[in-house]
């Protein structure tokens, strides 16, 4: 039988000159919001500006899970409405035939206990994007990227593509030495795929109750697991996934299986080191619940406008139960509350975190 890593606060290392290197981070992300919104006159999140769909649904807790699955928010059985928000890494609107990351954000509601931060909120998120890991580690190199991020604005569309390309050049020529990609050119030389077909991870660990874990969802019904590795058609638009999204959920229903990766081995499965990828022989994946996502107008104006413009994502949106861990996941607390501040005073709308599933708009 496995053994778990108990959590404990101590599994938490400070980062040396963590809070300057936050510092850093928060500035770089606020001066990337402010170019984006000075050339859209119009304020857009800092990443995953760009959605291709807002979904209402339902996520139901699996019964009869062993004690050490059993944990937080799905300590025991039971179905959440949730809002999941389709989306795009960067912090400005690239077409969709840019192979980026993809996002796949869950906001769990109406969830009783204490809080990671006392915000006053009954809400979990789970931020997920479709690659296990971050190119980055720690607050000292995420503070690096952040830098580089803040010229993405100033790129067309095609230099990125351009540098999406390099990189795929790059990890064939290490696939064919036998050499291990970076997770940087990992990250770069993703294939633009269905977005519907792909698997999403938290990339960071979080607290999982009496433990430590990275939460995953993959597709589950037959319909999403058919769309797995199917290109997006190159002439399908800046908007394919946009209108893939609403083209399926017009007629169609679909399941995922929301997982979680407990760490068995705290040092080959480290908490502050997120570009780490925790192996699964150590540890598999376990589903904890079903996500269902019935047929419904995935991307109506309204909807559009409330999770664009009103509506915010935060790994702190939690149950102490589910507290971030590591020192990126640490410094998004300050950097979270700060972009959402900017995008939405820029707007003039006031952020609103909903309480029931009936504020989503049809």
């Amino acid at each position: 039988m496995t053994s778990y890593v108990p959590y404990h606060p101590d599994l938490e290392k400070p980062f040396p000159d963590e809070e300057e290197l936050t510092r850093q981070v928060v500035a770089a992300m606020q001066r990337a919001n402010e170019q984006v919104a000075a050339k859209h006159r119009h304020g857009l999140r800092d990443a995953h500006a760009k959605s291709h769909g807002v979904l209402a649904g339902e996520l139901r807790v699996h019964s009869g899970l062993p004690s050490h699955l059993a944990q937080g928010l799905f300590a025991e059985a039971r179905t959440y409405p949730v809002i999941v928000r389709l989306s795009t890494a960067p912090g400005d609107l690239r077409s969709d035939q840019v192979s980026v990351q993809r996002g796949f954000a869950i906001k769990v509601l109406g969830v009783p206990g204490p809080r990671a931060v006392d915000d006053g909120f009954t809400t979990q998120d789970f931020l997920l994007v479709n690659h296990p890991t971050l190119p980055v580690g720690t607050i000292g190199d995420y503070a690096k990227l952040q830098k580089l991020l803040e010229s993405q604005p100033g790129q067309s569309d095609q230099q990125l593509k351009v540098t999406g390309l390099g990189a795929r050049v790059a990890a064939r020529t290490l696939t064919r030495l036998g050499r291990p990609l970076t997770p940087a050119i990992e990250t770069l030389a993703a294939a633009n795929n269905h977005i519907l077909g792909e698997t999403f991870h938290s990339m960071a660990a979080l607290r999982y109750g009496d433990y430590v874990a990275k939460i995953s969802a993959a597709p589950r019904s037959d319909n999403v697991r058919a769309l797995t590795g199917v290109p997006v058609g190159r002439k399908a638009g800046e908007s394919a996934l946009r209108d893939l999204v609403a083209d399926f959920f017009s007629h169609d229903s679909a399941e995922y299986e929301l997982r979680a990766q407990l760490c068995a081995d705290i040092e080959k499965m480290p908490v502050e080191n997120a570009s780490v990828l925790w192996p699964e022989e150590l540890s598999p994946h376990q589903v904890v619940a079903t996500l269902y996502l019935p047929a419904q107008d995935a991307y109506s104006d309204a909807r559009r406008r409330y999770a664009d413009d009103v509506l915010s994502f935060s790994p702190w949106h939690a149950l102490e139960a589910h507290r971030p861990l590591g020192s990126i996941m640490r410094s998004r607390r300050a950097a979270y509350p700060q972009s959402s501040g900017y995008r939405h005073g820029y707007n003039g709308i006031n952020q609103q975190e909903p309480a029931g599933i009936d504020e989503l708009p049809a």
